[in-house]
């Protein structure tokens, strides 16, 4: 069986967010990432955290569903909170062994940088699973459409997003199904040093590529049969919520930079 992913998997569901324009939900992200990023404090992290959870209350997004979008960053998140603790040099606030520390600073520091990464985790989890794929890629190339006018190709750039995402679960769902096909084989992936392991991920890996230009050639094949020429934008007002969400993000990231 498939691994489900946390990120991109979209929730049936009638929810005010729901109802938002994706171009407006991308944008908002963007506004949002730029305050998670911008704040230098913990009074605008707050801030945002907040919208974040009111978000995923309203919108009925289960906790579980952002703790699985974080866990594979949690060796990361871990490393990098340890890497500003502990230092070597005798220099820390609370010593441990020998030059070993612990520095305070470097321990906020650490946790800054963690609840940043947790916070821009939880609000991408939290438009993807507002958003299908279709319509996150079409909002991003309606907030490109002004470039159409610079003889940007607009239209191909949304045929390619919408592809990509709609590629990433059959990606993942193809590599399951090599893994187990390895398996039944007889490889061993859990086996050996690092080296080893890394070494029969060969076996995945060269036929995964292989499928996946395969596919790709069909997809290509498909689309020249079709006589696909370009990609029609179409025009979408935003609603009130729409505008909304926008200002509500476009004024915290003004406050999250001010606290800074």
């Amino acid at each position: 069986m498939g691994r489900t992913l946390a990120i991109g998997t979209y929730l049936q569901r009638r929810t005010w967010l729901h109802g938002v324009e994706p171009g407006a939900k991308a944008l908002a992200l963007l506004l949002l990432t730029v305050a998670t990023f911008g704040s230098r404090g913990p009074l605008g992290l707050a801030l945002v955290a907040t919208e974040l959870v009111a978000g995923v209350v309203t919108c009925h997004v289960s906790p579980r569903t952002v703790a699985r979008a974080i866990a594979p960053t949690a060796v990361v998140l871990a490393f990098a909170l340890l890497a500003n603790a502990f230092v070597a040099d005798g220099s820390g606030d609370v010593a441990l062994v020998g030059a070993l520390g612990v520095s305070t600073a470097g321990a906020v520091r650490g946790a800054l940088a963690v609840a940043r990464i947790v916070l821009l985790v939880g609000l991408v989890c939290l438009v993807s699973s507002t958003t299908t794929a279709p319509q996150l890629a079409g909002g991003l190339v309606r907030l490109l459409a002004p470039l159409g006018a610079a003889g940007v190709p607009v239209g191909d750039v949304a045929m390619v997003v919408s592809l990509a995402l709609r590629l990433i679960p059959e990606t993942v769902g193809e590599f399951d199904r090599i893994v187990l096909a390895q398996r039944a084989r007889g490889v061993r992936f859990d086996q050996g040093g690092p080296l080893r392991r890394l070494g029969r991920y060969a076996s995945v890996v060269i036929p995964l590529t292989v499928a996946l230009f395969q596919r790709s050639d069909d997809l290509a094949g498909a689309m020249r049969d079709r006589c696909y020429s370009g990609r029609a934008l179409e025009r979408v007002r935003w609603g009130a919520g729409s505008r909304g969400l926008v200002a509500v993000a476009a004024l915290t990231m003004a406050a999250c930079l001010w606290l800074a």
